[in-house]
């Protein structure tokens, strides 16, 4: 009898946790789209955003103009990331996707080694010559190479992963992401440039540092791309 009650009690507390997560979330839209909105009267909350009523929707929504232009890579890394997300295009609202353009200056702009904790990376190159790769998790093995344009190259979602520019030339390259907002964390900027600042006694234990090199590296302007 003890028997039984613990399997019926364990089928329910199974079947609520189930419904619990159907409730919280679907594996793909359930809506032809939801436009990203900031107002929230006679509007339904999906993803973190506002959706726009659908008879309201108009091309803008899922356009944007200007990707033509480069980028500003002067700057210390030598190198820009114009990132199209959910906040820059609302139709991408519950769409699973965004798009970036990159730009690199000659000799060496680069993409610092970062990830995107909710996005898989593909990139494309359309002019000049990237070195590009990314490290894989314990053990941590790089995987590397040298694109030309129309080359195409994949960095799993959550890797370490850089883009470096080896031509004499400007470089271009765009990259689609299976995220409306895939995030990233550059690594330098993360680790030496936080706010407020990592414990300097971890740093110097976890890079087998010393002090005054650390002090040096947290004190550095860390340009964010």
């Amino acid at each position: 009898m003890e028997g039984s009650r613990f399997l019926a009690a364990s089928a329910a507390l199974v079947l609520a946790l189930a419904f619990s997560m159907a409730s919280a979330y679907d594996p793909s839209p359930l809506q032809d789209f939801c436009v990203a909105m900031n107002d929230p009267k006679n509007a339904m909350f999906v993803n973190g955003k506002f959706c726009k009523n659908p008879n309201l929707t108009v091309a803008d929504d899922f356009s944007l103009s200007g990707l033509n232009i480069p980028g500003n890579t002067e700057n210390r890394v030598r190198s820009n990331v114009t990132l199209l997300n959910v906040d820059r295009i609302p139709g991408l609202n519950t769409l699973g996707i965004s798009l970036a353009r990159l730009d690199f200056a000659p000799n060496g702009g680069l993409n610092p080694p970062h990830i995107h904790p909710r996005a898989t990376e593909i990139l494309v190159v359309i002019e000049g010559t990237l070195f590009v790769g990314f490290v894989t998790s314990n053990p941590n093995r790089l995987i590397t190479k040298v694109l030309y344009p129309g080359d195409v190259f994949v960095f799993p979602i959550g890797l370490i992963h850089f883009q470096f520019n080896v031509g004499k030339t400007n470089a271009v390259a765009f990259a689609g992401l299976s995220s409306q907002n895939p995030g990233v964390i550059t690594i330098a900027n993360a680790v030496f440039g936080s706010n407020p600042s990592l414990n300097l006694d971890v740093l110097v234990k976890a890079f087998q540092l010393d002090k005054n090199v650390v002090n040096y590296l947290q004190k550095l302007f860390w340009d964010s791309n």
